[in-house]
């Protein structure tokens, strides 16, 4: 969705209220592809301040499945953040407060969907977990640890006694 901005950068201390739906059901980025699987419609508040600005806030709630960084299990994410952007009042349109190009805002039209999908990027979790205590995957077979025990080696050797073991390897051989 696309919103008009042009008469609240024109009028001095206006504010309003726009509600926006949003439409994207899956999330893509290098990481992958991640499914939303909850969204609430997001309510932007603009404000001009003083005419020298125009700030856009919102309060975003989602869901989206990510996957365990252990076990690879899909995972329900909440993903809740604040989106708070103040843009300079131009003569050619609105821009960045800070000058850095974006591909949401053009002249007065700001594009939520892309501004949400920027703020999905930063606010995106580094780490998810299905449990605490997740124990991951076997390294060697790729056992879900969680679900059972397998019977893979458990202790990896320190790479430094890669030698030693190479002798001891050729003293079994002879």
């Amino acid at each position: 969705m696309n919103i008009d901005l042009s008469m609240i950068a024109k009028s001095i201390n206006r504010e309003t209220e726009c509600e926006a739906d949003i439409v994207m059901t899956s999330f893509r980025s290098r990481l992958g592809d991640f499914p939303i699987t909850g969204r609430e419609p997001v309510v932007f508040h603009i404000r001009n301040q003083e005419n020298e600005t125009v700030r856009v806030s919102a309060e975003v709630n989602l869901e989206a499945e990510i996957a365990c960084s252990r076990c690879l299990e899909p995972v329900q994410t909440p993903l809740c953040f604040s989106v708070d952007r103040v843009f300079r009042i131009g003569s050619d349109g609105l821009s960045e407060e800070d000058g850095e190009e974006t591909d949401y805002l053009t002249g007065y039209e700001l594009d939520t969907e892309k501004l949400l999908y920027a703020e999905i990027l930063v606010n995106w979790p580094v780490k998810v977990l299905c449990r605490d205590d997740c124990r991951g995957i076997c390294r060697v077979c790729g056992t879900n640890l969680n679900e059972r025990d397998c019977s893979c080696q458990k202790t990896e050797p320190h790479p430094g006694m890669a030698a030693i073991a190479d002798i001891f390897q050729k003293f079994k051989e002879v």
